[in-house]
């Protein structure tokens, strides 16, 4: 690879790879070292194609979805394992309620099979299409539709206080927003 493209390839590194690292974190179900590893997997394959990739970003996304999809079919008989409870954090008076409630929803997306934590993810936290994440996940768009009502009903009976008073489809769970969600 030539020299600018390597050095294109880093700066989107260093640029995007906090925000990559935050969905493979929701794809992995809150194993950090599974979602590093993602990142890495997804990253090596992006850089031995770099030259004729278009929109980086995206590509680096499609190929963490598919991998981690893939990381699904391939270990759908094994047990998951569960992540201990996140300890206290020293964080802004006030903010504790919204603290313990970002808390409860990572525990609760814990609870959530794999399928149906895969489609709140891509469907809600991405704001992917459900065409697009029932072509991802390799099942029709009606099944999406299921699984992500099912899967909102299992979080809001988990964690009470995210039910915003109403089911609203473009409403994340809990009432937050994609940018609230990533901070």
């Amino acid at each position: 690879m030539e020299a600018s493209r390597q050095d294109e390839y880093r700066e989107f590194v260093a640029m995007r790879s906090t925000a990559l690292l935050r969905l493979a974190v929701l794809l992995t179900g809150g194993d950090r070292h599974a979602a590093e590893d993602l990142l890495q997997i997804a990253l090596m394959k992006a850089y031995g194609r770099w030259a004729r990739i278009e929109q980086p970003e995206a590509y680096v996304r499609q190929i963490m979805y598919r991998q981690q999809v893939n990381r699904w079919r391939l270990r759908r008989h094994h047990a998951e394992v569960t992540v201990p409870v996140l300890p206290e954090s020293g964080g802004e008076e006030g903010a504790g309620a919204d603290l313990e409630l970002r808390v409860a929803l990572w525990a609760a997306l814990g609870r959530l099979s794999k399928r149906q934590r895969a489609v709140v993810v891509l469907r809600y936290f991405e704001d992917l299409p459900e065409a697009e994440v029932a072509a991802l996940l390799g099942c029709p768009v009606g099944t999406v539709r299921s699984t992500a009502h099912r899967s909102l009903a299992k979080l809001r009976a988990l964690v009470p206080d995210l039910d915003p008073g109403g089911p609203g489809e473009q409403q994340l769970p809990l009432g937050y927003t994609a940018k609230e969600m990533q901070t």
